[in-house]
């Protein structure tokens, strides 16, 4: 299951994500998504978990926590529009 993660602290890194995910179970991947030309973190991204159950438990119990300052908002993670762009294109 692919799995939104927001609100995110700009200092957070993959690895703070993953260790706070692998408490639920097995994670195949993360991915915090940065802006091109600022290179920061947009604040938002994704981890992939293939056992469905283990992932709604961990959406479950990340939503809502304080991670690094801020609370996250996690949700399973809806697929892109088709063309896989948004309404502006830029992305």
């Amino acid at each position: 299951m692919n799995i939104y993660v927001g609100n995110l602290s700009y200092d957070a890194s993959e690895d703070d994500i993953r260790k706070a995910f692998e408490e639920y179970g097995a994670v195949e991947s993360v991915k915090i998504v940065f802006d091109r030309f600022t290179h920061r973190s947009k604040g938002f991204g994704f981890v992939e978990m293939s056992n469905d159950d283990e992932a709604k438990v961990a959406i479950e119990a990340l939503n809502d926590k304080d991670h690094l300052g801020r609370k996250l908002r996690v949700n399973e993670a809806r697929p892109r529009p088709e063309g896989g762009r948004g309404p502006r294109g830029d992305y």
